[in-house]
């Protein structure tokens, strides 16, 4: 029997658990970030990059976001996710492999340099999305862990994977951005409740099995406070895969849409599921782990 560092759902009330692993795996000598960045993303569990992209390249993105949600070839494909009571889209999941444009992008120097050097590794990339979030209707982001439901439901076995959320569009402070508890990457939050068959499905409109209790919640918050993420078009944000986070809903006429990639290292590819029926579809968690090739210098 394989040993599981961090139990959930299949427990009988909620813990938290002390992190057993590494939160940065590299150096100075192995990336771009510097010595204070690095121990920033350590302490806190994420880095902000204030212009990662160029003007330029957001109107490029944006573009090809904007073409794919308009493609009625993806409607009926399950890596088209739409929002439950409007149906406009809520995210498109494996953009990398679907869309050239975002291909290049998540194999950019400037994103991989970056996770290599924390990460200590060789990444391959774990799952990528463009999340729409609209004006007026863009539902929220219910507070999660990452690592949680990978663990869970993808097999992942240890914290060595992080997120890159690049903004498509401005985050204000009132139109959904992204709220992330600093410093709770270092807790891993034991949710109750079985993972029940294509648990997917639904998951991705409405998480409700794999969500922390309030309780839990509230000692994080209490404990670490929360942050809102804010920046212009082209910023990002690097956050470790355990950080607690969320988003509130758009009620507001300004979309808040990003393009979000997930690296993990090769020397922590998924196996079967810790605590679900059977593996989720490879468009969500890949079985591809090939690591993403290194460019010369």
């Amino acid at each position: 029997m394989r040993a599981d560092l961090y139990p959930t759902r299949d427990v009988r009330e909620p813990a938290l658990l002390y992190r057993r692993d590494p939160v940065v795996h590299g150096t100075t000598a192995d990336g771009p970030l510097d010595e204070a960045e690095l121990t920033g993303y350590d302490v806190n569990g994420f880095l902000g990059v204030d212009r990662l992209i160029e003007p330029a390249e957001v109107e490029r993105y944006r573009a090809e976001m904007n073409r794919l949600s308009a493609d009625p070839a993806l409607r009926g494909d399950g890596r088209f996710v739409a929002e439950r009571e409007s149906g406009e889209v809520r995210s498109i999941f494996e953009v990398h492999r679907i869309s050239e444009v975002f291909a290049e992008l998540a194999a950019d120097p400037r994103i991989v340099d970056r996770a290599r050097q924390i990460l200590g590794s060789d990444v391959y990339i774990h799952q990528s999305r463009v999340n729409y979030k609209p004006g007026f209707r863009g539902r929220d982001f219910y507070w999660h862990s990452d690592f949680e439901t990978w663990h869970a439901e993808d097999g992942m076995p240890r914290m060595r994977a992080l997120s890159v959320s690049i903004a498509l569009t401005e985050n204000f402070v009132h139109n959904g951005g992204l709220m992330i508890m600093p410093g709770s990457h270092r807790t891993f939050v034991s949710c109750l409740g079985a993972t029940p068959p294509d648990h997917y499905k639904e998951s991705l409109k409405d998480q409700e099995v794999g969500t922390p209790d309030p309780d839990s919640l509230t000692m994080l918050a209490d404990k670490h406070g929360i942050e809102l993420f804010t920046g212009p078009a082209g910023s990002a944000t690097m956050f470790d895969c355990n950080c607690m986070h969320g988003s509130n809903g758009n009620i507001t006429p300004f979309p808040r849409s990003n393009v979000f990639i997930v690296y993990n290292s090769v020397e922590n590819a998924c196996r079967e599921p810790f605590a679900a029926p059977s593996r989720r579809p490879s468009f969500i968690a890949a079985r591809d782990f090939t690591p993403i090739p290194r460019r010369p210098q």
